[in-house]
């Protein structure tokens, strides 16, 4: 295929997405894939991180542990432990009473609170159009996500059996 062919395939951005395609009458050249865009110069500084590769790299890692901390919780608690009718004040005492296991729901806190917090910074990032709009909606949900945070793992660490 020559350049010539090629070119005349890549349409700007404001064409792409009218869905009129580039006026040849065949409806698939609505859907005409843009070219990648090239970092400049003029390319501001924040853009040239990798935090969203990162972000994307998190989110399968962490939902590998979480998947497998969280199977290992429930086959522990609910079939290895006598099921729902065991788990009490005494119980919950006894079980934080073991280094492991504080570091086992710690983990499980951790994990899925910031999985969770990295999946709504992107469903707002899609959905909430105006810039002020994503700002507020992304600090109450960090607020949110590091109050929880901090309380769970206050709870987890000070937690004292003779109340």
């Amino acid at each position: 295929m020559s350049t010539e062919i090629s070119d005349a395939l890549v349409v700007p951005s404001a064409q792409a997405h009218t869905g009129k395609g580039l006026g040849t009458g065949n409806p698939a050249d609505a859907f005409v894939i843009e070219p990648a865009r090239q970092r400049t110069k003029r390319t501001p500084r924040r853009t040239r991180t990798n935090f969203e590769m990162l972000a994307w790299l998190f989110m399968r890692l962490s939902g590998i542990v979480l998947v497998v901390l969280i199977l290992g919780h429930l086959l522990i608690m609910l079939v290895l432990d006598g099921g729902v009718s065991k788990i009490g004040f005494a119980f919950v005492a006894g079980r934080w009473a073991s280094p492991f296991w504080q570091v086992w729901d710690l983990l499980m806190l951790w994990l899925a609170m910031l999985h969770g917090a990295n999946g709504m910074r992107t469903v707002i990032n899609d959905y909430a159009e105006k810039d002020s709009t994503r700002l507020w909606l992304k600090g109450l949900m960090g607020a949110a996500t590091v109050f929880t945070v901090l309380l769970g793992t206050l709870v987890i660490f000070t937690f004292d059996p003779n109340i």
